[in-house]
């Protein structure tokens, strides 16, 4: 069996920045453990499988090399790329159902903009050990701000600090009761022009390091629209490859606006079963 699979920089103007995904039209769903091993596979932070619904919706599941998971920002915005400019669906609004509800992506010629569901976060207390890990100081682990939404969020006193973090993700992945943590900071030093940086670290998941993690700016896009003052932000995630995201809150939605870029195609040569 042929399974066609496109590679996306999502987040991203230019190909090599932003997040690349995998996407993988079906025309239904592959058993789980084929989809996580194409996954794994593809060795990037998300692959999505999407299949078209009889209403002209479309069913959509997205793996990490390790894990299904319940919401990924990059790898939608890739699928919404994939849709309009690959498989020739121009309609301006796509719908997909996911784990985490119906999610839709509005796409004009310039960008497209994600509608997904606001995740703000609520104070809690970092695992013992972990701020260690992420590389802070005595001092420092001291001063921090630690809250909670589906990832833990650690939040720093700059952004320059933010972009000098050398974590020990292997001591990371040992913490089996976190799914990922998001470091942030306000906007300041080289990065006035934005809002908010942040990082995210997921390794446990199968990713050290994710480039540009839409589904981190359901909970950081809130938290900052709070602090701030303001329902429009600009966000940047401050990785190697790095991204930008145009963050607006509207009530219990965030609206994740950014581009992309197709860079690869190819074949899957699937066993059948």
């Amino acid at each position: 069996m042929e399974i066609p699979c496109h590679q996306v920089d999502a987040f991203a103007r230019r190909a090599f920045e932003g997040n690349p995904a995998a996407v993988c039209p079906l025309s239904s769903f592959l058993d789980d453990a084929m989809m996580q091993a194409i996954a794994a596979e593809n060795a990037l932070s998300e692959t999505a499988f999407f299949v078209k619904r009889g209403d002209g919706d479309y069913d959509l599941r997205w793996f990490t090399p390790a894990h299904e998971v319940d919401l990924c920002g990059h790898a939608t915005l890739a699928t919404a790329y994939v849709l309009r400019h690959v498989i020739a669906d121009r309609r301006e609004l796509l719908r997909f159902h996911t784990k985490s509800g119906v999610l839709t992506v509005r796409a004009t010629d310039d960008a497209l903009t994600l509608d997904f569901p606001s995740r703000p976060p609520v104070p809690a207390s970092a695992p013992e050990g972990l701020l260690e890990a992420l590389g802070l100081t005595a001092d420092e682990q001291r001063e921090v701000e630690v809250l909670r939404s589906r990832d833990l969020v650690i939040v720093l006193s700059s952004s320059d600090r933010v972009r000098a973090l050398v974590p020990d993700l292997g001591r990371i992945a040992r913490f089996d009761s976190l799914f990922a943590v998001s470091v942030t900071a306000r906007g300041g030093g080289r990065d006035t022009d934005v809002d908010f940086v942040s990082r995210f670290f997921a390794p446990r998941e199968g990713v050290p390091e994710d480039p540009v993690t839409g589904s981190a700016h359901c909970t950081l896009a809130p938290l900052w629209a709070a602090r701030l003052g303001k329902t429009v932000l600009r966000a940047r995630q401050v990785s190697k490859r790095g991204g930008e995201i145009l963050c607006t809150l509207e009530g219990d939605r965030v609206l994740l606006e950014g581009h992309a870029v197709l860079v690869k195609t190819g074949t899957f040569f699937v066993p059948t079963p």
